[in-house]
């Protein structure tokens, strides 16, 4: 994702019983993420979903069980993360609010990836950014 929201990179599609962390894990993304944490310093910020995927990737803090409320730094954290995640949801809103076919595809997950490229390149071409690698 670039800083401005604008979606750089999507995967292949996966079966849907797959949960996203394993399908991140396979891909190899969150090595890559704790890799670029580690070495560059650019941590990932993500969902309550991918918690426990390593210390590069940062997720929100979870509601105590008994019921208290969070620690003051842990609702500021938290606050911060959502404030900052906007430009992932923003990529994805970026595809689906540009190309309606990407909002209720019934397709095969193995066609559904070539589309979804498709519908980024022509966004990339759009907003008049292409790739060094294209």
């Amino acid at each position: 994702m670039r800083p401005d929201g604008l979606p750089i990179w999507t995967a292949e599609a996966m079966p849907g019983h797959l949960h996203d962390t394993r399908c991140a894990r396979e891909l190899g993304i969150t090595a890559a993420l704790n890799w670029s944490a580690a070495e560059l310093g650019l941590p990932a910020l993500a969902d309550s979903g991918y918690e426990s995927t390593g210390h590069g990737i940062k997720t929100p803090v979870k509601q105590p069980a008994d019921g208290s409320q969070l620690a003051p730094d842990n609702r500021a954290y938290n606050r911060l993360l959502r404030g900052l995640r906007w430009q992932g949801e923003r990529g994805f809103a970026i595809l689906i609010g540009r190309w309606k076919t990407l909002r209720h595809a019934t397709i095969s997950p193995r066609r559904i990836g070539d589309i979804v490229a498709a519908a980024l390149h022509l966004t990339h071409f759009e907003y008049r950014y292409l790739p060094r690698s294209c």
